[in-house]
């Protein structure tokens, strides 16, 4: 299992979050995906729209790990990354961008 996802997309139905403050599982269409922005870098994680209080501690978080499966199947489980941006997509999504 790679360290860092590549540029191209994971899709997968779970992500199991680890925050500084919490543990979130989401369930959906997800993807996870490797960016390079001005030289530096980041993962994106494009997750359906969570219930509020999810998407609330995304918001807020410092660093996170997560951990991408596919049925039962691991695709991928991320180092300790710390937030770099979180936004909507204009589908209503949630994306969040850290770096290792």
């Amino acid at each position: 299992m790679n360290m860092f996802p590549g540029p191209r997309p994971m899709h997968g139905d779970v992500v199991h979050l680890t925050t500084d403050t919490a543990s979130v599982t989401i369930t959906g269409s997800i993807t996870s995906q490797g960016i390079l922005r001005d030289g530096c870098g980041y993962v994106e994680l494009t997750l359906p729209d969570a219930d509020p209080q999810q998407r609330r501690v995304l918001e807020r978080t410092t660093s996170y790990h997560y951990a991408l499966y596919r049925g039962s199947a691991l695709l991928y489980s991320s180092p300790q990354l710390r937030l770099s941006e979180t936004r909507r997509t204009k589908d209503g999504a949630l994306l969040v961008t850290g770096s290792p």
